[in-house]
């Protein structure tokens, strides 16, 4: 093999003339790897294609952090960065191997498919930003789509030895024949057998024996075969990456703040007109909304979802503000100033949607998306004072401390047992007389196993409606559906993809 790969301009990929060949430098670690990113493939396809977000991921999560370790040969502990972003990952992954809730496992999976490639292109150090720059994303996504997409080739040049007299060689082209064979009869086969009845008697014994024992593995191997080139570009592309062109610090530059301090005291006027309505309506009761034609549940359960809303926008403006004006001048300070009573506002926006949340809780009960509510609030309030801190001190940098904010909260709410805790103050209140009616099929059904030891507490008499994959299907004792629900977690539990801590624990149960 040649000992040297063509160099590529800085900032992309290289412009190529017609007869140019990419060359790849191949080692004995190429051809250690590409045998393992191919069962790497075959793992998650196993996993994450055939069951979803569950403990299979957990595995693959794992798997793919030994594959980077061993092919990079460089620590993953080497920056403050990497430990972080390694600690959260394996968290994150560990919850779907702990929890049954599918709520948590989606936006786990979509928090790891941000974050993986964000931690593997930061291992590469073929980036430029840094990891609290929000800009950091879009770079990273470029360079991940520049090495899953631009070393293609790798895979190839590794797989096909170089040297004409090699054995290997003569046994490659016979493997790659005989794969395509297989397809291509897995494919024909069934639609000659469709074509016609008298080739669909004559092979009815040798597809249905196929499709017994060989289509399944047939599939999950050639998924497998078409990711590997891409997987092995990108870890190709982390051990060299292509440098990006680094150009000079562009001067801060920023806008005249007049601008920025109108459309902000516009903003805070209307929150002051909006905050005195809601201190009406929060100190007058019952009796004052009467008076304007509301029930106290109806405007309690209204509007803390809009609150919320809001006060992402206004956090948005103010470190809009903040970051793009001119800091000089009469205008600046009014910024400054405005930005402040915003970020009060803001607060007391999100205290007073919390205060009706709260009375709303009160009175129908805990729910998931009434919990994940609080702790949005929460987050937003933290974020919020952080912003406020960002207006006393404009260097300050608020991503920076943000970013790790997010991902610990995050972690946090996945270690509260939320469905446990709505399960166990609905069956509560309904058990104490507090609440006449309860949604069983609720707790039953759109919650995670971990609501099925207090719905024990119920009598198992209770008629609830019975729900097959989709819709209702009829009606049952609950003790009955109880049953099922814990069948149901053994069978998760009887496959090493789809077992959790959570099924384990409620297949032991016995309703």
């Amino acid at each position: 093999m040649n000992e040297h790969e063509k160099a590529l301009p800085a900032g992309g990929p290289a412009k190529l003339t017609q007869n140019a060949v990419k060359i790849y430098v191949i080692s004995s670690r190429e051809r250690l790897l590409l045998p393992l990113a191919f069962c790497f493939c075959l793992l998650l396809v196993n996993t994450l294609l055939w069951s979803g977000p569950t403990a299979g991921l957990t595995a693959s999560v794992c798997v793919w952090y030994g594959l980077l370790g061993l092919y990079l040969g460089r620590p993953l502990l080497n920056t403050w960065e990497s430990r972080v972003l390694l600690a959260v990952n394996l968290a994150l992954a560990a919850t779907l191997a702990l929890g049954s809730n599918w709520y948590f496992r989606a936006w786990n999976l979509l928090a790891l498919l941000a974050l993986l490639p964000v931690h593997a292109i930061g291992l590469s150090g073929g980036q430029f930003l840094p990891w609290w720059r929000p800009s950091m994303l879009w770079e990273r996504l470029c360079l991940l789509l520049w090495g899953l997409f631009g070393h293609l080739g790798a895979a190839l040049a590794t797989a096909w030895p170089q040297k004409k007299d090699g054995a290997a060689r003569r046994v490659l082209p016979l493997l790659l024949g005989a794969a395509g064979a297989l397809a291509l009869l897995a494919v024909l086969v069934p639609v000659l057998a469709s074509a016609d009845a008298l080739f669909a008697a004559a092979t009815a014994d040798l597809r249905a024996f196929v499709s017994l024992h060989f289509t399944d593995a047939v599939w999950k191997a050639l998924l497998a075969s078409v990711m590997t080139p891409f997987l092995f570009g990108l870890l190709y592309s982390l051990r060299r990456p292509t440098p990006l062109k680094r150009t000079g610090a562009a001067a801060r530059g920023g806008v005249d703040g007049l601008g920025f301090a109108i459309v902000l005291a516009a903003v805070a006027a209307l929150y002051l007109l909006f905050l005195g309505v809601q201190s009406a309506g929060l100190f007058g009761g019952a009796e004052y909304l009467a008076q304007k034609g509301l029930s106290y549940a109806e405007w309690a359960r209204s509007g803390f979802f809009q609150m919320v809303g809001v006060t992402v926008v206004n956090l948005t403006l103010l470190l809009a503000a903040v970051q793009w004006s001119r800091r000089e001048g009469g205008a600046w300070r009014a910024v400054r100033l405005l930005s402040a009573l915003l970020t009060a506002e803001s607060l007391l926006l999100l205290l007073s949607a919390a205060w009706r949340m709260t009375l709303y809780v009160d009175v129908y009960g805990l729910s998931f998306k009434r919990c994940m509510t609080y702790w949005g609030m929460g987050m937003m309030a933290a974020f919020l004072l952080a912003a406020a801190w960002k207006v006393w001190r404009p260097d300050f940098r608020f991503c920076r401390v943000v970013f790790p904010l997010a991902l610990a909260g995050w972690l946090v709410i996945n270690c509260v047992p939320v469905d446990y805790l709505v399960a166990k103050d609905q069956v509560d209140r309904y058990l104490s007389g507090e609440s006449g009616v309860l949604d069983a099929e609720y707790l039953l059904y759109d919650l995670s196993y971990d609501t099925l030891s207090q719905l024990e507490r119920l009598d198992g008499d209770m008629v609830c409606t019975a729900y097959g994959d989709w819709d209702a299907i009829g009606t049952a004792r609950l003790s009955i559906l109880l049953k099922q629900r814990r069948q149901e977690a053994r069978t998760d539990c009887a496959d090493w993809r789809t077992w959790s801590l959570s099924a384990w624990l409620a297949s032991r149960g016995d309703a």
